[in-house]
This record gives C-alpha cells, structure tokens and sequence, in this order.
C-alpha cells in the first residue's frame, strides 16, 4: 500500500470511528453545545452588536446625528428587542435615553438610520430608565410558561 493510500486510509477510519462515537453519544431531546451548520449561515449574515451598533452614531433621513446607541435589549425569547439611544443635547453635556425598536434602525448608504426621525421626536419621547430592566435574565424555561 502506498503511503498516500494510508494516509488517506487511517484519516477515513478515524473519521467514521469519531462519527460512530458522537452517534452513540447522543441522547433524544439533549441539544449539543455550539451551533448547527445551518445556524452559522445565520451569523455570517447577521449584525454583530459590537461592532455595527454599540457606540454608533444613529441618523436621519437626512444623514443628521439624531443619536448614538449606547445598548441593545435583549428579550427572554433571544430577539434582539430594543436599541438604547443616547440623544445628545447642546453637544453632549446632557443625555436622554430612549428605547427605540430594533425593527425601525436600518443600514442606509453606510450609517445606522432612524427613518423619519428628528431630534426633536428623539427628545419629546420618554426617557427609558434602567431600573425597569431586570438585573438578571429571566430564565427561558420561566419565560415561557408566562
């Protein structure tokens, strides 16, 4: 046997040997750790929080600094629910924060938008508090039997 064919031989034994093991290993329900391949599609085409939101500056329509994102909430069911947005007033000495849905920021042109905002609708709306947001997550299984 010529050395690639072992080569190739021993990799292809090991490689069943690993699949019999993992198959084995299995339990029905038990989920494994880590992410699905599928899921990884999911990702790649995904927004990172780090580096496409937290600390950015959030536009309007017409490309004028409404805000800056400051936080993401994250709902018990795992969607990405609300952005916090810091609305600066009279450049920066004073800060208002307000919830804005997830669903309204997009990518436009490059920036993060608010479509159809304006400085003054960020300041009219009511300034979020943190003391409303729990401390600890909820627990899924307690999340969903509410």
């Amino acid at each position: 046997m010529t050395k690639s064919k072992l080569v190739m031989t021993l990799l292809l034994t090991s490689t069943l040997g690993v699949a019999c093991i993992r198959a084995s290993a299995q339990v029905a329900g038990s989920q494994p750790l880590g992410i699905s391949v599928s899921e990884t599609e999911l990702i790649v085409r995904g927004w990172s929080v780090k580096k496409g939101f937290l600390g950015k500056p959030v536009v309007n329509d017409d490309g004028e600094q409404i805000g800056v994102v400051h936080d993401i909430i994250i709902a018990p069911d795992r969607s990405a629910s609300f952005a916090i947005v810091a609305a600066h007033q009279f450049a920066g000495v004073a800060q208002h924060d307000v919830a804005i849905p997830i669903d309204q920021l997009d990518f436009v042109k490059g920036k993060l938008t608010l479509a159809g905002a304006t400085r003054d609708a960020i300041k009219a709306m009511p300034t979020f508090q943190y003391a409303h947001v729990a401390g600890t997550p909820t627990p899924r299984a307690e999340f969903l039997h509410r």
